[in-house]
């Protein structure tokens, strides 16, 4: 019996001692909404997260390593952000991604400053590519967190260089989300207009709960009776959504000047009616360039249907400059990555990006366009699409800094 126990049990320790070792890891949480009214938004960056780390992956990952994308619902929920931030890190994540919410991206970017001071060698980066309150680069920033999307003041710029040279622009009503970011785009939108075209009358500056409202009539009847000839807008997924179509229900007759027009399910809402009229500023459209990129095309064969209607070009450049800093410092250590990421510089199809040493702000090139009928190609199958009014060159998108970052020693 024992002879026999000995010939069972040694070829299973043979194949413990002679078994591949596991491949190595990079833990990378994504914490942005999975359910709730911002859902459809978080959803879709999920997806072309995993899309970019895929293709890492496939050409061998980093160092050696293959990137683990660990999913986190926030609900938009600052709160909720932070439970779920600690889950991550005990998880084994040195590296977050987060883009919905202003009010969220300040919530993490102090808990991982904290958590860095009190665990040195532990390190955690802050990977940011939506979330644009300016003052997260400004006042707020800290060497652990890098965005890849122009903030709030910067898109205002671009957007209002085009709306100063259109006569046709008389008053403008502002409509946006009651909190940081929502709040950064008013103040951005009258302090540009004020300097670029003081003439120009702002009749209406609301503001509204995020993310909560299910029917803006109300607002577009404010709206409407102002008389106004443009609204300005930062509102994002289901918020952006809903305005627009209770406008087009309502019969309102204005140009929607949006930071998130080319949000998903936008212009199935506004259809014909956003001809010439949904505006928006963006670091890319479909249009952009002569034939649309590799990529963009295959993640719609990977996704299919209008509700994963490409949108985060911005994805693409955080993934490709992450990988190149990663290979630059030999090393996927959270310092040592961030130290290569600083002053990096990387030529993209639309030109030349940056991301600047001083305050992580990533610079690149921004388009202001239109929606539009001639266009090669269109979105959400709808026959529509964008076409460009302007684009500012990466370097002329930069402004001036209040950052005052100390860097670990």
């Amino acid at each position: 019996m024992y002879s026999h126990a000995r010939k069972l049990v040694a070829p299973a320790i043979a194949g413990m001692l002679f078994a591949a070792p596991a491949a190595a890891e990079l833990k990378i949480a994504f914490i942005d909404p999975l359910s709730g009214g911002a859902a459809s938004t978080g959803i879709l960056a999920q997806k072309t997260h995993q899309f970019y780390i895929d293709a890492i992956n496939a050409a061998g990952g980093v160092n050696g390593e293959k990137i683990t994308l660990l999913s986190f619902d926030n609900k938009v929920n600052p709160q909720e952000s932070l439970i779920q931030l600690k889950k991550a890190i005990d998880d084994g994540a040195r590296y977050v991604v987060q883009g919905n919410g202003s009010s969220v991206a300040h919530a993490i970017t102090e808990a991982v400053l904290k958590h860095n001071e009190r665990n040195p060698g532990k390190e955690v980066v802050f990977l940011n590519y939506a979330a644009v309150d300016p003052a997260l680069t400004n006042e707020k920033c800290n060497f652990w967190h890098f965005r890849f999307d122009a903030d709030a003041d910067m898109k205002m710029a671009a957007m209002t260089d085009v709306m100063a040279k259109d006569g046709k622009v008389k008053s403008v009503y502002l409509i946006n989300q009651d909190y940081s970011f929502g709040k950064a785009v008013a103040a951005a939108a009258k302090g540009m207009l004020a300097e670029k075209r003081p003439d120009i009358r702002i009749v209406g500056d609301e503001l509204h709960p995020l993310q909560k409202v299910q029917d803006f009539s109300p607002y577009v009847a404010k709206i409407k009776a102002a008389g106004t000839d443009t609204v300005i807008t930062g509102n994002w997924s289901n918020d952006m959504v809903l305005l627009i179509k209770a406008g087009k229900d309502a019969g309102l007759k204005v140009a929607w000047e949006t930071y998130y027009g080319g949000s998903p399910g936008t212009v199935t809402a506004i259809g014909e009616a956003g001809v010439d009229t949904l505006k928006q500023v963006s670091e890319w459209h479909k249009n952009a360039t002569p034939e649309l990129d590799a990529t963009v095309a295959a993640f719609a064969k990977r996704y299919p249907g209008a509700e994963n209607e490409y949108t985060y070009w911005r994805a693409k450049t955080m993934w490709e400059i992450f990988a190149g800093a990663a290979r630059k410092a030999q090393s996927n250590d959270p310092v040592k990555v961030s130290r290569a990421l600083e002053g990096m510089k990387m030529q993209t199809p639309l030109g030349e990006v940056e991301m600047r040493a001083d305050n992580h702000q990533l610079l690149q090139p921004l388009y202001v366009s239109t929606l539009s009928r001639n266009v090669k190609y269109d979105v959400e199958n709808s026959g529509l699409g964008w076409k460009t009014d302007a684009k500012v060159e990466a370097r002329s998108t930069s402004l001036p800094t209040t950052c005052k970052m100390e860097r670990p020693k």
